[in-house]
């Protein structure tokens, strides 16, 4: 039985999200996506004109899903910024032991393409940069000095611990990014650098 019009687009989406994800993006080419969604070559085209906007779109709904599961988390702790900081980490610790989880698409989507104005780029950029604001913000709402500075520290320990994960293919070594992000939080809310 043919698979239904009105879901090619996200069947493409969902295909290039497994394959991507445990692949790479340069590793699966479109004829693969094509041949696994079950589409035809043409309905392809129609919603994706080439690879590129399919990565971009890829990056784009990962990214929608990762600030509703964001929002989420942090507001299980509403007016209680430092919980909420605590929370992400917390989170980010159970994205690294998920089995189905190889590492932030959004840094191999950048790393595999390099061209600051490749569209998978862009869309890596501006998430991870909406990702040190609103880190900034939470470290800023719980009073903690310098708030950039802090944020963008944070940042680098839960990129890293993505990071690590594809290489080593291991989530965190024994290392827990919660207890990172406390001891982290704690040296700047006490002033110690």
């Amino acid at each position: 039985m043919p698979k239904p019009r009105t879901d090619a687009r996200e069947r493409i989406l969902r295909v290039a999200d497994e394959l991507f994800c445990r692949e790479g993006v340069r590793a699966i080419g479109v004829d693969t996506i094509i041949a696994k969604s079950e589409v035809a070559k043409t309905t392809f085209y129609r919603y994706f004109p080439s690879k590129d906007d399919l990565v971009a779109a890829y990056l784009e709904g990962r990214n929608q899903q990762f600030w509703q599961l964001f929002d989420e988390v942090v507001n299980q702790y509403p007016d209680n910024p430092k919980q909420q900081l605590l929370a992400l980490f917390r989170w980010f610790d159970e994205l690294l032991a998920a089995s189905e989880s190889y590492g932030c698409p959004f840094l191999m989507v950048a790393s595999e393409f390099p061209e600051i104005d490749h569209p998978g780029h862009q869309v890596a950029i501006a998430h991870k940069q909406q990702l040190r604001d609103r880190i900034t913000e939470l470290v800023t709402l719980a009073g903690i000095q310098p708030a950039e500075e802090l944020s963008a520290a944070l940042l680098l320990l839960g990129d890293g611990a993505f990071g690590e994960l594809r290489l080593f293919r291991k989530p965190n070594n024994g290392i827990s990014l919660e207890k990172a992000a406390t001891q982290m939080i704690a040296v700047y809310a006490n002033g110690i650098k």
